[in-house]
């Protein structure tokens, strides 16, 4: 059986080839390949494989078509929509995801992008290296504040469980009720979450449904004192709509982690440059922590659709 990684994992040789060892003492074979999105290229390397492992690298359907062997691909990451699902659909092609790796990653960025929002800290750390004071900048805290989750799966109710830790009011909405949701979050519906929060952040996967969800329309429904924090996707939010909210006022601040394609960003970018925007390169499930987690949930995902108990299932 041959095994394709097109991507690095984010982990160690060392840890790498002892994940792969046991596979190849029962007659696997691995190749690892370094990140690209050309197609040509990407055939050349994957065309013989089962079996394809990848994180968040665009996997076309061109490229899962020219993979004739190909029965199951095996993702590192939560997200599935960078790859071509209608292809391993037709071709019934196995694909599991790394569910649960980041739930800590990503929240806990979500409660940094919200503690720096709040007390200015890039403005306030470029005043105490130039010789200048607070003046102006006084933030605010959490507690007191409401929050609203768009999106309560495990990392969604992480960061509810963290910032009801701080002290603050909790709202979510979701397309199903929760039932199983804390007793200390409040489900109600989007436009209510969006008018009552300090602070909205986006958990929520990117469907037909909710891109381009947050338009001007429902930007223009959040408090001008709001923060719309976006750890989920970035097509999510309408860009152009989100950078003129921002410089127009409509809202105060943003903490964006994803956008419309992955970084690195054309400099002119809308939203490199938008007022108050606090952008990060993609890096909230990036953590030494959830990289070898990762890892593990990859391996065992391998070993399980291999022992015929397929786990973390896509499709």
């Amino acid at each position: 059986m041959k095994v394709v990684i097109m991507e690095s994992l984010g982990i160690s040789e060392e840890e790498l080839n002892a994940r792969k060892a046991p596979f190849e003492a029962k007659g696997c074979e691995f190749q690892s390949f370094a990140k690209t999105t050309d197609k040509e290229t990407l055939i050349a390397e994957a065309k013989d494989a089962d079996v394809m492992i990848l994180a968040n690298m665009p996997m076309p359907d061109e490229v899962l078509a020219a993979c004739p062997n190909l029965k199951f691909i095996d993702i590192a990451f939560t997200g599935i929509d960078h790859v071509g699902l209608k292809t391993a659909r037709e071709r019934g092609i196995a694909v599991s995801n790394a569910s649960g790796y980041s739930n800590e990653a990503v929240s806990e960025l979500v409660l940094g992008m919200a503690l720096s929002i709040s007390r200015n800290m890039r403005q306030v750390e470029d005043r105490c290296r130039e010789g200048k004071t607070k003046d102006g900048l006084v933030g605010c805290e959490i507690k007191g504040k409401t929050v609203g989750i768009i999106g309560l799966g495990k990392i969604g109710s992480r960061s509810a469980a963290l910032f009801h830790a701080f002290g603050a009011d909790v709202l979510s909405y979701n397309r199903k009720h929760h039932d199983d949701a804390a007793d200390y979050v409040t489900q109600v519906s989007l436009d209510e979450l969006l008018g009552r929060s300090d602070i909205v952040v986006l958990h929520c996967p990117l469907t037909d449904e909710t891109r381009g969800m947050i338009d001007a329309s429902k930007l223009a429904l959040m408090k001008k004192s709001a923060v719309l924090i976006n750890v989920a996707r970035g097509p999510v939010v309408n860009s152009q709509d989100l950078a003129d909210a921002l410089n127009n006022g409509t809202i105060a601040a943003a903490g964006i982690d994803v956008f419309d394609g992955e970084p690195p960003l054309a400099v002119d970018n809308v939203l490199l440059k938008a007022k108050n925007a606090l952008v990060t390169p993609h890096v909230a499930f990036a953590t030494k922590e959830s990289m070898t987690l990762r890892a593990e949930i990859v391996f065992d995902n391998l070993a399980a659709w291999m022992d015929g108990k397929q786990k973390n299932i896509c499709l």
